[in-house]
């Protein structure tokens, strides 16, 4: 752990890509096979089991005796693995003080580096700038494989520590066997913001044309009689849905996955409700109490024993109308453009969010976003991430009202995000009182009437457009910036990027 930690310190202060990597791969190299997906997971900010039950209060006032620190062997990355373990299974009366007691004895066998180190693991502080694209990058030249092999294993297995694993121990053909299984979350397709119909029309071979929701996305993995949902965090959430298992239960293929939308469902059709409508009822952790909820699916990603995620969309859409009949989304081959137009308008007046293109001959490719997908509304809305927040006055005193936003300066990067305006519009009372209490808990430093906060809440910010600034670094702001809804079902490794927003100039 003390070597780990400090390949960690290492990696926080060099700014070059290349550098990281290497730093990366060179500690890597040095593991031993049983060690390389506990690496892999704690350089990434995401140990194996989770949240532990540990809070940030316990953390912060945990002690260690400088003498029992003295004279204690090092903490290995095994120790701390089962240590892990240990804490996330206890229960009961004085779980509090246990689970101090066994955190106190992993960090005696550790330098004061690497119990800080452990400390914002263990918070989700974590932001050394290994994770996403350069943990992959830093796998694949460590074990010596083709890095777009590794993710798309890792991708295919929602996991980079599993697929760290495959690559270390079987190199290039055992990631290559990776498939999907069912039962096991894949990290979803992304889409990228289009301008128009025409945009996309222009921009693509030829486009299929499907209704954009406003729903909460989810995966559903069927094995005989067994369901199970997942989010697009790859959290499962069958039980707090099941009506939508009941659904996919019913479909006659014997093995599923396929991807879609949880929706409001109002006589026999889909409703207008939007995200936060939607994700209130089954945020809790219980099943749902909403008989009408409905889902809506516009991929298959596996039918029977075959991966489908190869094939063409067209062909991924034949097979879906077979499997899902009045569950499937509409999807329209589009042959004229004016007419694909006034479908879109005919979508939006119908309540849906706007419209999606798609390339017709595009594959899934899993957990990445691409030109191929191009998600199409009326009004332009960008996935930022919160970077501060401002104290309010008037009405809104003692609230954290005006967001100070920030989009990722790298596709995929959770460790680099550049700021391209505020906003305090859009918040609703309740949205205030509950971002106020998100921001605090995440708060690193204030300055005036500024906290700063770690970069972990997304924000579906609507927009009128964007305009030329000198003020920030990306040299491009929003116009009539408001917020839509806070996303927590989405990382903010798929925010959207600088070079999007600036792609919005139009010139």
């Amino acid at each position: 752990m003390n070597e780990l930690a400090a390949t960690a310190s290492a990696v926080r202060q060099t700014t070059s890509r290349n550098g990281k990597i290497a730093l990366l791969a060179s500690f890597l190299r040095q593991c031993g096979p049983r060690d390389i997906p506990v690496a892999v997971g704690l350089l990434g900010g995401e140990p194996r089991q989770g949240r532990i039950g540990v809070g940030w209060s316990q953390l912060a006032h945990s002690h260690v005796d400088v003498d029992a620190r003295r004279d204690t062997m090092p903490t290995t990355l095994a120790d701390f693995d089962r240590g892990l373990d240990d804490m996330r299974s206890m229960q009961g009366v004085g779980v509090v003080a246990r689970r101090s007691e066994r955190l106190n004895q992993l960090f005696e066998g550790m330098t004061v580096e690497a119990e800080e180190f452990s400390r914002d693991l263990l918070s989700g502080g974590l932001r050394q700038g290994a994770q996403s694209g350069v943990m992959v990058s830093a796998v694949a030249k460590a074990a010596e494989v083709p890095v777009g092999v590794l993710r798309r294993a890792a991708m295919l297995r929602g996991d980079l520590s599993h697929a760290a694993a495959i690559a270390f121990s079987d190199g290039a053909p055992g990631l290559r066997r990776v498939g999907l299984s069912v039962g096991t979350a894949v990290s979803p397709m992304l889409a990228s913001t289009g301008g128009s119909i025409r945009e996309a029309c222009d921009a693509l071979d030829q486009v299929v044309l499907q209704p954009k929701l406003d729903g909460i996305r989810i995966q559903a993995h069927k094995s005989g009689d067994d369901v199970e949902l997942f989010t697009r965090r790859l959290h499962p959430v069958a039980k707090q849905l099941p009506h939508i298992v009941e659904v996919v239960r019913s479909f006659a293929s014997d093995s599923l996955v396929l991807d879609g939308e949880v929706i409001g469902w109002h006589d026999g059709d889909i409703g207008t409700d939007d995200f936060a409508d939607i994700a209130s009822t089954f945020s809790s952790g219980g099943a749902s109490k909403r008989s009408d909820l409905g889902v809506a699916f516009f991929d298959v990603l596996h039918c029977d024993g075959t991966d489908l995620i190869d094939e063409p969309l067209t062909r991924r859409m034949e097979l879906l109308s077979e499997i899902a009949g009045r569950y499937a989304i509409d999807s329209i081959e589009v042959v004229d453009v004016a007419e694909a137009e006034k479908q879109h308008e005919s979508w939006v007046r119908a309540g849906r969010e706007g419209s999606m293109a798609k390339e017709a001959s595009s594959l899934y490719v899993a957990g990445r976003r691409g030109k191929a997908w191009r998600k199409i509304k009326p009004v332009v809305t960008l996935d930022m991430v919160v970077l501060a927040a401002e104290w309010g006055h008037g009405r809104r005193t003692g609230t954290l009202s005006n967001l100070h936003l920030g989009v990722a300066g790298v596709a995929g990067s959770a460790d680099h995000f550049v700021m391209v305006g505020k906003t305090f519009k859009g918040l609703t009372d309740v949205m205030l009182a509950w971002q106020t209490e998100a921001l605090l808990e995440r708060e690193t430093k204030r300055s005036g009437i500024t906290v700063y906060v770690r970069p972990e809440l997304v924000v579906e910010i609507a927009i009128d457009g964007v305009q030329r600034s000198q003020t920030y670094p990306g040299g491009v702001t929003l116009r009539f910036a408001r917020v839509k809804s806070y996303r927590t079902d989405k990382r903010v490794e798929e925010i959207d990027t600088i070079s999007a927003v600036q792609a919005l100039l139009g010139d």
